[in-house]
């Protein structure tokens, strides 16, 4: 794999975008050549930058008939050796799922963008909500891994996007930045540097793109159209790419890499910040637009003298299990505020033997910190 610093598509220094715009001028400097899409709010904002910006920087750009078209578009332009990606929200990601799947199978690396809003169903197309980190995990049948970014400003639309098409080249693995109503439509100034770090993917290996000698490795990927002889099927596969059916061991194999290629470099892979934990005694487990309310109510409650401190996980899959263990030992009473009915709540169990509490949000408006703050004051 290659590493190269390059040229930041926007001029050095301070910008004011919302979220949306932010993550579209993210993919621009990421080198992203390729979108497919089909405008849904509230992400529409991501297609109509790119759309402004990719025909004179001879890029590709296409409006699919719908969202089916607009994945399986993005999986054969990575085949082709295009940075590829897409943007939808909770309705379009359930179209994505059947291909969201084929592409973690044949370990195809694109980037997805959810801006998620309040569901099931249409759900209230143009309020916020955090109800997708399931789907975007399990929503596709079998065993399989993806990584998930969950940023809370414009800044990290920004710099998640750029991150996001390294981590699925580096990987081979769809990566998804879940972000939500609030974030794709927040306003603020960004900060953009004069260079971006671009990770390419490996292509020495012609002959075996679906296999390596380690049970965890990631493959070499050629593209069509340089004389790999090449051979991508949703069916189960040897390493050269050929249908293997009926053979048991070849699917056990292939699964179990796809997967240990992830959960083997977990701690590699995920982030996360800690505030005031070292002498926490109650800590909020945050993520996305709710640790902005999160963190306010923790620096009133510290004012006040209650012994509070703060996780936000950048990562959400992955879930950094490992990482958040070690930051909540000691720790006596965990508050996990959520825009869903407990998604994050019971992966953060798992990872702990403190006592959860919880607190859900479902009507289409952001967690105050007002609301944190009653809640904590109460325990």
């Amino acid at each position: 794999m290659s590493v190269k610093k390059v040229k930041s598509f926007l001029t050095p220094g301070e910008y004011y975008f919302s979220g949306n715009e932010a993550a579209a001028y993210g993919a621009i400097s990421a080198g992203c050549n390729f979108y497919a899409g089909y405008p849904i709010t509230p992400s529409t904002e991501i297609m109509e930058t790119i759309a402004e910006k990719f025909p004179s920087l001879g890029r590709v750009f296409i409006q699919m008939e719908d969202e089916l078209g607009s994945i399986a578009a993005v999986i054969g332009a990575s085949w082709a050796g295009a940075r590829s990606m897409t943007a939808t929200s909770g309705p379009g990601l359930s179209l994505m799922m059947e291909g969201i799947g084929y592409g973690a199978f044949t370990e195809t690396p694109f980037l997805l963008i959810d801006v998620q809003r309040a569901g099931p169903g249409t759900g209230q197309a143009t309020r916020v909500a955090s109800g997708d980190i399931m789907q975007v995990k399990w929503g596709s049948h079998g065993d399989y891994q993806v990584i998930a970014l969950s940023p809370w400003s414009c800044q990290d639309m920004y710099d998640f996007t750029i991150k996001g098409f390294n981590l699925a080249e580096k990987y081979r693995v769809p990566v998804f930045i879940m972000a939500e109503e609030a974030v794709g439509h927040l306003r603020e100034r960004i900060s953009v540097k004069e260079e971006v770090e671009i990770f390419s993917r490996e292509k020495r290996d012609r002959k075996r793109p679906f296999g390596t000698k380690e049970i965890d490795g990631v493959p070499s990927m050629p593209s069509f159209g340089e004389g790999a002889r090449l051979l991508v099927t949703g069916s189960t596969h040897d390493e050269m790419g050929y249908r293997k059916t009926d053979d048991g061991d070849v699917h056990q194999k292939l699964v179990k890499r796809i997967n240990l290629k992830i959960l083997n470099h977990k701690d590699e892979i995920t982030e996360l910040e800690a505030y005031f934990m070292d002498d926490a005694e109650i800590a909020i487990i945050c993520y996305g637009f709710t640790a902005r309310s999160a963190l306010f109510a923790t620096q009133q409650l510290r004012k006040e003298g209650k012994k509070v401190g703060m996780v936000r996980l950048k990562t959400l899959w992955p879930f950094p299990d490992n990482k958040l263990k070690k930051l909540l030992a000691g720790v006596k009473d965990i508050f996990v505020p959520e825009m869903n009915m407990g998604q994050v709540a019971s992966e953060v169990k798992k990872a702990t033997l403190s006592k959860i509490i919880t607190y859900n949000q479902t009507n289409g408006e952001i967690i105050h910190p007002h609301v944190i703050i009653k809640h904590l004051k109460e325990l």
